[in-house]
């Protein structure tokens, strides 16, 4: 199922709830249910009214009791607590981890300090984007990294062909999929001094983007200060036999103020942050460049290339791109995903991506990819949707400001 649906499923979901007998409904939307896979913290969304749906081949939870529109503000205001133990969290160990991941992805891992990480993209040959991911320098001899659900199968196989080839050559470089560990994001202005009840750390001194092990509610975790939805926050990676008892713990601890959160918010909350989404805003025939992720490419890596694609990214980098994502205002109903962009004189000039009703700004949002030189802030244009051409306008990104937490 591609992300940009998830919050008109959401909606679906819950009109049908609402008109129908519940079990019916269960038993029609959810007949794959068996097949799926289980994060370990299933049993624990059911008893607090999570519905599951179907995800990258695991049963998620779309949204909990309260609504979608709800969540995404209750996060803005207070909190959210999201299982996102789907994705794959992995190490990379050896001498020579750096210089190997260095030939996959943009980003200077090099030059990161210790306990500090950055967004990067992997890359093909053609220069587009594999899968974009998070990854962090624990040390010089330790990287840790996640990666989407949805490309799983694919970004291993990638990094696996590529490490026997580097090995095969003498390169010091091994993994390992962190699949004994459950990851959970905590999200909005209540995640610090909620989270700072479960450890003797001071969060205070962790910043946007740095990384740590330490001990949370009992258990040796790794926590980032990051997170998809604009807002501060961490992601924590604890191991699975303790995950249930995190959860609880942070929910407890706020009061009732930190929700569980599902995968309708989590889609809303990321396209306010104006943050793309792997499979419909980013895909393998989009570069970095075009994807808006100029910033992420290194500035030693610009100079040296050394990546895969290199040579197109560098081209376009010097020259320009021939598209450039962007974001939207629009009237009418929400833009979808594959909506049509024309000029002014009704010229095709790109495609939406993702759209949305922003919860937050109570407008309808979206991004998507246009021609340069249709990409300035202020550009009118026109979006079909279901061949009905509706007034946009092109904006700037973050639609919500980000609340990063950096050094004053």
């Amino acid at each position: 199922m591609r992300g940009g649906g998830l919050w008109q499923l959401g909606q679906s979901i819950t009109r049908r709830l609402a008109q129908a007998d519940k079990k019916a409904v269960a038993r029609r939307c959810f007949a794959s249910e068996a097949e799926l896979k289980k994060t370990v913290l299933y049993d624990f969304h059911i008893a607090n009214g999570g519905k599951m749906v179907p995800f990258a081949g695991w049963s998620m939870p779309i949204q909990y009791k309260d609504s979608i529109m709800d969540s995404t503000v209750n996060c803005r205001e207070n909190g959210s607590l999201f299982d996102v133990s789907h994705m794959c969290g992995l190490s990379l160990k050896g001498k020579d981890c750096i210089p190997f991941l260095e030939k996959l992805v943009i980003a200077d891992v090099a030059g990161l300090a210790p306990g500090t990480g950055t967004l990067t993209v992997f890359t093909n040959e053609k220069g587009g984007a594999i899968d974009d991911s998070v990854i962090t320098k624990v040390k010089d001899n330790h990287i840790y990294l996640v990666v989407n659900a949805g490309c799983r199968d694919k970004d291993l196989a990638h990094i696996e062909e590529h490490m026997k080839a580097y090995k095969s050559k003498g390169g010091d470089v091994s993994w390992h999929i962190h699949d004994e560990r459950s990851l959970l994001a905590l999200q909005g202005p209540l995640a610090a001094p909620v989270l700072q009840h479960l450890t003797k750390e001071d969060l205070s001194k962790l910043f946007f983007g740095e990384f740590q092990i330490l001990d949370i509610n009992g258990a040796t975790c790794f926590l980032t200060r990051t997170g998809y939805t604009g807002e501060d926050g961490f992601e924590i990676s604890v191991p699975s036999e303790n995950a249930v008892d995190l959860a609880k713990a942070i929910l407890e601890k706020s009061e009732g103020k930190v929700r569980l959160t599902g995968l309708g918010a989590r889609d809303s909350l990321r396209l306010e942050a104006g943050l793309c989404l792997y499979g419909n805003d980013m895909e393998q025939h989009v570069t970095p460049v075009e994807a808006g992720l100029t910033w992420a490419i290194g500035k030693r890596r610009r100079a040296e290339g050394g990546f895969l694609g290199a040579e197109v990214i560098l081209k376009q980098l010097e020259e320009g791109p021939s598209v450039r994502r962007v974001g939207f205002f629009s009237s009418g109903p929400p833009a979808r995903s594959h909506s049509e962009i024309q000029d002014d004189k009704g010229n095709n000039i790109g495609e939406i991506t993702s759209g949305g009703f922003s919860p937050c700004l109570k407008k309808n949002i979206g991004m998507g990819y246009v021609k340069s030189g249709s990409h300035k802030a202020g550009t009118k244009v026109k979006i079909l949707i279901r061949g009905k051409p509706y007034d946009g306008v092109v904006t700037k990104m973050p639609f919500v400001p980000t609340k990063y937490y950096k050094p004053s």
